[in-house]
This record gives C-alpha cells, sequence and structure tokens, in this order.
C-alpha cells in the first residue's frame, strides 16, 4: 500500500514567493544580530546625560566639558566604566556624587598610581524644561564630601563665601580663582582609631590662604583630593585661563608612563560587569564568531542551491490494472513462488485455445486435452502442459510458458 495520502493535485503557485522568504529570513537575522550587539554593549550607549555629576553629565556639575577639552588637545581621555580598566599607569579621575559611594576598588588598585577623587559640592535637581540639564538646590551637607574617603581618610571641612580671589599653589602649575562659594579641607581626624596610617599625612597643593586646603595629597603616594570640584566641571571650564591651568594640573599629576587620563564613572551608577556575550564581538573571539557566521552562510547556501523546491512523493503503489499486475508479479517474484504458476498458466492457455478453435462447449479437463491434442501440429498440448507444471524455477517456467504460447501461434495460422 502506499503511504502518501489521496488527494486533489496541489495548486501551483505557492503561499510565499522565493523572493519573499529570503527577505524574511534576512530581515529575522539581521534583527536577530542587532538584538545581541545591542544587548552586549547596552551599558556603553547609556549616554549619561542626567544632569548628575561625572564626565559623562554636560550639565553645570559635569565633566564632559573637561573631557572633551582634553580631547582637543590631544590627551587621550577615555571613560572607565568598570572596576577591571582601574589596572592603568594613566591618571584615573573618579568623581563619587555621595558620600556613601564604594571606592574601595579604586583605592585597593590605585595605592601606587596616580589617581584624583572630586568630591561632591552641590545639591542638584533635573531640569524638568531642558532633558540632560540640571539646577542648583544649593550646596550639599558637608557629611556627603567627608564620608567619600571615611574611614580611612576622615576629613574636616569647611564651606563660605570667599571673595573670588587667585587661590595659592605650591608645586602645582596654573592659575586658579576661587569658587564661589568655595569648599574647603581644614585638616584630617587624627583621633579616628579607623583611619588608615598611611593616609594620616595631607600635604596642601592648592589653598585658600586662610588655612583651607582646595588640592591636597594623601599620604606620600600619588593620592589626590580635590575638595571644591568647580576647578574642573563645567562651571569652571567656562574661564579659558581655568580651563588652561585645569590641564596643566592633570598634566603634572600624571605618571611619565601614561598614554592618557581615565574618567571614572562606575561609582556613578554607569558601570558593567565583564559580559560573555561582549567578548563575542572583540578579540580575539571575534575571528571565531565571524568563521562560525561565514559557516552558517555557506550552509545556508548550500542548501538552497542543492536541494531546491520541495516535490511531492510518487506513490508507492500507483493506479491502474497494469500497475495492479507489476505489484502483483513483483510480489510473486520476491515470495519465491514463480515456479508453481506453471500449471495455472496451462490452465488459462487451455481456456483461451477452447475459445479460440471453437472447441465443444460439453468437453472438460481430460476430453478437452484430447480435443486440443488432436489438432494438427509439431507439438501435443497435453506434453506442454505437463512441462509448464513440472517447472522448477525461474528459467525453465520461461521456456514452458514459451513453448505454450508458440504451440498457440502455429494453430492459429
Amino acid at each position: 500500500m502506499s503511504d502518501i495520502a489521496i488527494s486533489p493535485k496541489a495548486a501551483d503557485g505557492a503561499l510565499f514567493r522565493g523572493r519573499t522568504v529570503a527577505l524574511m529570513l534576512a530581515i529575522g537575522i539581521a534583527g536577530f544580530a542587532g538584538m545581541l550587539v545591542l544587548g552586549a554593549y547596552a551599558p556603553d550607549l547609556r549616554s549619561g546625560r542626567n544632569g548628575g555629576a561625572h564626565a559623562l553629565s554636560n550639565a553645570v556639575t559635569g565633566y564632559a566639558g573637561l573631557v572633551q577639552l582634553a580631547q582637543a588637545t590631544g590627551r587621550n581621555p577615555r571613560i572607565v566604566r568598570s572596576t577591571h580598566a582601574f589596572d592603568t599607569e594613566d591618571l584615573l579621575i573618579v568623581t563619587p556624587e555621595e558620600g556613601r559611594t564604594n571606592i574601595s576598588e579604586a583605592l585597593i588598585q590605585r595605592a601606587t598610581r596616580p589617581t584624583l577623587f572630586v568630591l561632591p559640592k552641590w545639591q542638584m535637581a533635573a531640569d524638568a524644561d531642558h532633558p540632560g540639564w540640571a539646577r542648583y538646590q544649593g550646596l550639599i551637607g558637608l557629611y556627603e564630601p567627608i564620608g567619600v574617603l571615611a574611614p580611612g581618610v576622615n576629613f574636616t571641612m569647611r564651606q563660605y563665601r570667599s571673595g573670588g580671589g587667585v587661590l595659592a599653589t605650591h608645586g602645582v602649575p596654573g592659575r586658579f580663582w576661587a569658587p564661589r562659594p568655595i569648599q574647603v579641607i581644614t585638616g584630617i581626624d587624627q583621633k579616628n582609631k579607623r583611619q588608615q596610617d598611611r593616609w594620616r599625612k595631607l600635604t596642601p597643593l592648592i589653598d585658600d590662604g586662610k588655612g583651607g586646603i582646595v588640592l591636597a595629597q594623601i599620604g606620600d603616594g600619588p593620592l589626590y583630593v580635590l575638595a571644591d570640584p568647580d576647578l574642573l566641571n563645567n562651571r569652571g571650564m567656562k574661564e579659558l585661563s581655568q580651563a588652561r591651568s585645569a590641564l596643566a594640573l592633570l598634566d603634572w599629576m600624571n605618571s611619565t608612563d601614561a598614554d592618557g587620563i581615565a574618567f571614572d564613572v562606575s561609582s556613578n551608577g554607569f558601570g558593567h560587569s565583564r559580559s560573555p556575550l561582549k567578548l563575542l564581538f572583540e578579540p580575539p573571539f571575534l575571528a571565531m564568531t565571524l568563521a562560525i557566521v561565514v559557516a552558517l552562510l555557506l550552509a545556508g547556501i548550500h542548501a538552497f542551491g542543492r536541494f531546491g523546491p520541495p516535490r511531492a512523493r510518487a506513490r508507492a503503489v500507483a493506479f491502474g490494472k497494469a500497475a495492479l499486475v507489476d505489484n502483483s508479479a513483483l510480489l510473486i517474484r520476491k515470495a519465491g513462488r514463480e515456479a508453481r504458476l506453471g500449471g495455472r498458466y496451462a490452465a488459462a492457455i487451455r481456456e483461451r485455445a477452447a475459445r479460440f478453435f471453437g472447441a465443444p462447449a460439453r468437453l472438460r479437463d481430460g476430453a478437452l486435452d484430447q480435443y486440443l491434442d488432436s489438432l494438427k501440429g509439431k507439438q501435443r498440448f497435453t506434453d506442454l502442459m505437463q512441462a509448464a507444471d513440472a517447472a522448477s524455477d525461474r528459467h525453465s517456467l520461461l521456456d514452458a510458458a514459451q513453448a505454450l504460447h508458440d504451440w498457440q501461434g502455429d494453430k492459429s495460422r
């Protein structure tokens, strides 16, 4: 029997054309690849324009102006979003916005490398009329800047209205004007038992001339703390002389083996951890990813070119009497019963010869055989019938059947 269902002939037109299917596949593959790439690099694509005090912000308290200025002057600034990137000789600028910000990784990894911590000063609120902008709400509470390095370093600090005069510098380049108002460090709490001994030393580099420290070196290593961020933020970069002094100050802090300046934003909520998905699109794994993509593309092309459109399978058993006879003969041949059909074939020839030669209808079996033997010819019908009945294999059966066929032909002439 057939394993193909009997059904009406299918329509010539397909549901979708080949070009339509190819276009759908191309759009689907491109969309899937785009989703993977965006998922891997989504943290890097965040603009950071939330009005905060960090290197991505273009608000008045942000540092995007300093980053752009460093870029324009060939100082190779870069945005750092992971603590794994702290392992560099470049000057690292960390701008925590709250006292509870975790800066332990920077303190641990940057013990002998130049690092500048800029303390928070302003309390800001997002500007509803201008996305990415922020408005002053006033000075931040002193517990916030004091808490940035606490308890390892516990400062005493002060905020007051300044006259805007020139700040005093000690061994550092540049000329800075005092912000209005100004935020300064007045000392270190030496009674703090949890304070690190190596950070009990406080060296003024820029001060207000009244005992307040604006920029200090902590300990004997390259750890610097800027008490007032207005010397480096977008507010301070509006003055050309202040901007020049800021770049000169960063160059002085940077180490001799530095290639640029690193601005950390991981402490501002824009960090990300290492992603296995991102590794697929970066060297050295990028070569493997491209090889897999090319292999899949070649496999797809090979599949389309080799097989083409699908074809309906032919029926295992065809329609019609001839197909039925052929199938029956095939079954008999596979069963090995061909030799046993000789007697039946001879009986069929006898019935046919009786009608063809006009034998009387009353004659049956032996009487009919005698009548056929009486017909003139070289061979007797009964001898041929016995030979067909006695056939033991396919070849002997074929010879007997051929002899019966020839006997019938001779009698017809």
